[in-house]
């Protein structure tokens, strides 16, 4: 593998060859890598498996200490590829309170927020068209 990151590189089996991959990849393509899995009433609707987190969808936490637990997502990250929650904090030393990153791969969206009109494109290419609801689901 080159030392420049490239968009043609076929994957590797080897997982440090993964790692550099990711780690050495422009913005417009570590955005892809924050995508989370679709829940299931959503798949039938849109056809699609998953999607890419946006700020203002539902999500609900897989994995992890908090699991099961739903919230709006406030934040997205994409340099550090992280998912920040409204209402999922930890405290810190000092006792204030911040929002704990999470990993888009520990996360289900179970709301989109459709007020894009590219991101109602892509699910009307999926399959069935996206409803110009304002909350969508």
């Amino acid at each position: 593998m080159k030392k420049e990151w490239s968009s043609k590189w076929v994957s590797s089996t080897q997982p440090r060859k993964q790692r550099k991959y990711r780690h050495n990849a422009p913005l417009h393509a570590r955005r892809h890598f924050l995508a989370a899995n679709l829940a299931a009433p959503l798949r039938e609707r849109y056809g699609k498996r998953s999607m890419v987190v946006r700020k203002g969808d539902e999500v609900m936490i897989m994995r992890g200490g908090v699991k099961g637990t739903k919230g709006l997502v406030e934040r997205v990250d994409i340099s550090k590829e992280k998912v920040y929650l409204e209402n999922v904090k930890v405290n810190k030393v000092d006792g204030s309170a911040v929002a704990r990153p999470l990993s888009p791969s520990n996360l289900m969206i179970t709301k989109l927020k459709l007020d894009d009109k590219r991101r109602q494109a892509v699910l009307e290419r999926a399959g069935s068209p996206a409803k110009k609801e304002e909350g969508g689901e």
